[in-house]
């Protein structure tokens, strides 16, 4: 490649404002996020609303310091990359319509990108040598996938959960014991001072779909403890709680992940989402990937959370691939994994 390959990519799919510059789909120029999370907290959740409207005040600063912090103006971008879907209607709209306007104004290239495909491309950002095919499992607020990646913009999802995505169930269980919110940080903190085995939390299989996962009957059994121990006045120990129940989670995740490498062929398996920064969760992975002989990947938990740079990634590939959206396109909120609209 004689040119660099320059990607304006911005991302406003939940709480999370972010711009970045992408070079040649692996060199991250610069990533700058606006958090929500303090304001959100008061409310024990994102609220849609609000966050439509942080972004609309936050989107114009963003790019600027994304452009800034990697030297680059808007004439020197070759597209511009932008989340449009899955997500919250509002928010995914901020960061279209502004997509829309920046690749109408200068004349570039509009690429739309897949959020989860976006965190699935995060792993290529630190793992240079990462190449597909491999399995991802995604797992997340909103999430929890299997993924046979085929190839650089071919997915095929193998399972996904029957109700509560992972993050979402840790976030129920957080406030279960009085945690509060973001819970998925929180558990994992309080899980190392609690014993995993003390609490025998269920691990659900779904009848004939052995790759697919259910989370609402484990975030239950966590209630059912609670109130159990609440009748018969006895201690709750909400260390033990913690880590039980992450431990549940930790099993299940694991055994679904490697069932998936073994069922495909596949020898290299990598995790995404915000749920991937978990301390248990990642060191079970590589304790069991050592034990397989399976090549093991992982992002940086600045690149687990919602960010611009992994749209930057994968709207790269979506480029070189020949993908280009006109002005009418719009948010989907509900957008499937490998679905091209």
């Amino acid at each position: 490649m004689d040119k660099d390959v320059l990607i304006l990519a911005i991302e406003s799919s939940c709480d999370e404002t972010a711009a970045s510059v992408v070079k040649n789909g692996r060199c991250v120029l610069s990533n700058i996020i606006s958090s929500q999370i303090k304001l959100h907290t008061l409310y024990g959740g994102v609220v849609p609303e609000i966050a439509s409207r942080k972004h609309i005040e936050n989107i114009n600063q963003v790019i600027d310091d994304a452009l800034n912090e990697a030297k680059v103006t808007l004439d020197d971008i070759d597209a511009i990359a932008v989340t449009y879907g899955p997500g919250l209607v509002g928010a995914l709209l901020v960061g279209v319509a502004q997509a829309k306007a920046i690749a109408f104004a200068k004349n570039k290239p509009l690429v739309g990108v897949h959020h989860i495909e976006g965190h699935i491309s995060a792993n290529y950002i630190e793992h240079l040598e990462l190449e597909p095919p491999f399995i991802s499992l995604v797992i997340s607020g909103g999430h929890t996938h299997l993924v046979h990646v085929k190839e650089y913009g071919k997915y095929e999802i193998l399972g996904k959960t029957r109700d509560d995505a992972v993050g979402e169930a840790f976030d129920k269980v957080a406030r279960s014991i009085g945690l509060g919110y973001p819970g998925g940080p929180k558990v994992d903190k309080l899980a190392k001072e609690g014993n995993p085995k003390a609490i025998d939390f269920p691990r659900a299989v779904v009848e004939g779909a052995p790759l697919d996962f259910s989370f609402s009957g484990l975030k239950s059994a966590v209630l059912n403890h609670i109130n159990m121990c609440q009748m018969k006045n006895l201690p709750i120990n909400e260390a033990d709680i913690a880590a039980s129940f992450q431990q549940s989670v930790v099993d299940v995740l694991v055994s679904r992940s490697m069932a998936a490498c073994k069922e495909y062929g596949v020898s290299k398996f990598a995790i995404a989402g915000g749920v991937a920064a978990n301390s248990a969760i990642r060191e079970a992975f590589v304790n069991e990937c050592n034990k397989q002989g399976i090549d093991f990947y992982y992002p940086s938990p600045i690149y687990c959370t919602d960010n611009a740079a992994m749209i930057g990634v994968a709207g790269y590939y979506e480029y070189m691939g020949g993908t280009r959206h006109g002005y009418d396109l719009n948010a989907v909120p509900s957008l499937k994994i490998g679905e091209r609209l």
